[in-house]
């Protein structure tokens, strides 16, 4: 499906036609340059991929400095690639938050925030032991068993621990467009999008 690479700002709230305040996230979303169209005849696949962000030359690999002056653009931080796009695209062909213009609804990847280690409960929502009787004062949020004694003598894969929690590609689907601000390059998302401050995003129609 075709979309852009943006920025999330952070998040904020607007009033809706009807007075209601709505929470919404802020994503500054393009503008992507075209950097490469690739083929069912020569990759195999359709897809265009886009760049977003200025790097500089010093700190730019020197393939990708081959692969970015083969298409006459200057280096980019972040590269993805799209598909689906309705209008024919070249290379150094730059793409703006216009492209949602006229999109109700989109879907947004990004990584969730990173949250380190962490134990059952907060991991994965265990109630803990809810009371301190038969020698349990100091074990409130343990796992509790994990497997038998005798038999089977082994912990099944895939049992529920303690871990690390976060740090994972999330797709979040279906999430309103309230408003476009093409002269700021702006976009606002009724709700949540994964993802900290300053992260990445994809958004897709």
């Amino acid at each position: 499906m075709p979309g852009l690479l943006g920025k999330k700002i952070g998040m904020t709230s607007v009033f809706s036609a009807e007075g209601k305040n709505v929470p919404c996230t802020v994503i500054e979303l393009g503008p992507c340059v075209v950097t490469q169209i690739k083929s069912v005849e020569k990759d195999g696949y359709n897809a265009v991929q886009l760049g977003f962000e200025e790097a500089k030359e010093k700190n730019t690999t020197a393939p990708l400095m081959g692969h970015f002056k083969k298409a006459g653009v200057t280096p980019k931080r972040h590269l993805a690639e799209f598909t689906g796009f309705e209008q024919e695209l070249n290379l150094g062909d730059t793409l703006t938050v216009d492209l949602f213009a006229d999109s109700a609804f989109v879907d947004v990847i990004a990584t969730s925030k990173g949250r380190g280690f962490q134990g059952v409960v907060k991991r994965h929502g265990f109630g803990g032991v809810g009371q301190t009787t038969h020698g349990q004062d100091d074990r409130l949020r343990k796992p509790g068993s994990i497997g038998a004694c005798s038999y089977p003598a082994k912990v099944f894969k895939g049992m529920r621990m303690g871990g690390q929690m976060g740090c994972n590609r999330v797709t979040t689907h279906n999430l309103q467009v309230l408003k476009v601000i093409p002269e700021h390059n702006l976009l606002l998302i009724k709700g949540s999008v994964p993802g900290f401050k300053g992260s990445i995003v994809s958004v897709i129609k």
